[in-house]
């Protein structure tokens, strides 16, 4: 801890500067495509229902396993399928992908045409998975 104090007084420019792209990370992610909710959080959601979950993992993907009641729309299918989720535009949109690494960019793409609500599932259906939550197969 000792060193770690000395290294941010020795190097005030460096930790400035790492600090100042951290919080713009932190803000442009926030920005991005919603909020980013826990496995917990999601659990409670659908509980209480009114939420729509999308996976948007490819087909392929999908029918590996998927959180009950998801509706999947892959990704790069969004823009052309987003007309399917019109009935939910007053609900709340939750996004679900393989590691969360295409939430973002789909929940801009569903902010951008006028859904007020989007969430992204944090670390996506491998979080899920790692918390040995259940899994629908076909």
């Amino acid at each position: 801890m000792e060193q770690l104090i000395e290294f941010i007084i020795n190097h005030p420019m460096l930790t400035g500067s790492f600090a100042v792209l951290l919080a713009m990370l932190a803000f442009t992610e926030m920005r991005k495509g919603g909020q980013s909710i826990s496995t917990q959080e999601l659990t409670q959601m659908m509980n209480a229902g009114g939420a729509t979950l999308v996976d948007l993992r490819d087909k392929k993907e999908y029918s590996r396993g998927f959180i009950t009641s998801a509706i999947n729309i892959p990704h790069v299918s969004l823009k052309t399928r987003m007309d399917e989720l019109e009935k939910h535009k007053s609900g709340t949109i939750i996004l679900v992908d393989a590691m969360g690494q295409h939430t973002g960019a789909a929940g801009k793409q569903l902010k951008d045409a006028g859904f007020e609500q989007v969430v992204r599932l944090s670390g996506g259906i491998s979080s899920w998975q790692g918390e040995s939550l259940p899994l629908v197969k076909k």
